[in-house]
């Protein structure tokens, strides 16, 4: 149903009794089944949690077809709906095999290589987003439409990870007016429960991957397309033409 949805640009009033997550098991299984039933490979991962601590982190693969690097021209009709959000991601500079796990926070941080300035795509294949179901976004692909990656610098663990100075602009006009903060915190405190999370499935994050961690600057839809453009003061700047 969601790769139709896809495919289709429809929309989804509800899933059926019988098609319906019970758990969040349930629905990492529909996340890596869509992937499967869409002929994909995973380009990277998202991941974020809605308090700094003691809450609980969510995640989910993206599609490879869907993630671009800056400068891409993505077109509006595309997307159900399409809330942008400026985010940091990192890039894993080794291998983390099912093999070797469960691994510690520390390897993990230790392994990366580079970060990056993102801009997410948000959007749903659900008629009623955002009053769906929890269960049903997390299976949605976390309710995942497309990711822009701006370009690398190295890993500088004395960054200003907590509430960077950001801009997040189209064609200049402001997507935001409140100062920019991850809800989750320091963003990397996600990352060990993001490999963990994947090589506890038989999930290979190869030298390279990229992984986004959560908005600094809220949603925003923007009513008409425009050059989105995201800087996070010491990552080079993102942008994309929403056409």
């Amino acid at each position: 149903m969601f790769v139709d949805a896809r495919t289709r640009r429809a929309w989804l009033d509800a899933l059926p009794q019988d098609a319906q997550p019970a758990n969040a098991e349930d629905a990492y299984a529909v996340q890596h089944a869509t992937l499967h039933a869409m002929r994909d490979s995973i380009g990277g991962w998202k991941v974020g949690a809605k308090t700094p601590t003691g809450g609980p982190i969510q995640g989910s693969p993206l599609p490879a077809s869907c993630v671009y690097r800056s400068g891409a021209e993505l077109s509006r009709g595309s997307f159900n709906q399409a809330g942008l959000e400026l985010e940091v991601a990192f890039a894993l500079g080794r291998r983390f095999e099912p093999t070797g796990g469960p691994y510690t926070d520390e390897q993990v941080l230790d392994a990366i290589e580079s970060m990056h300035a993102t801009i997410e795509i948000v959007t749903s294949r659900f008629s009623g987003w955002p009053a769906v179901d929890k269960l049903w976004q997390l299976a949605d692909l976390q309710n995942h439409g497309a990711l822009i990656v701006g370009e690398a610098v190295p890993y500088d663990g004395t960054f200003s990870f907590v509430a960077p100075a950001a801009s997040f602009t189209i064609d200049g006009a402001p997507l935001f007016d409140s100062a920019p903060a991850n809800p989750a915190g320091d963003p990397r405190r996600l990352l060990g429960w993001l490999v963990n999370h994947g090589v506890s499935r038989g999930l290979t994050f190869e030298s390279g991957t990229v992984l986004t961690c959560g908005s600094y600057t809220g949603m925003a839809f923007p009513e008409k397309g425009g050059v989105v453009r995201g800087a996070i003061d010491g990552l080079p700047p993102v942008q994309f033409t929403l056409s």
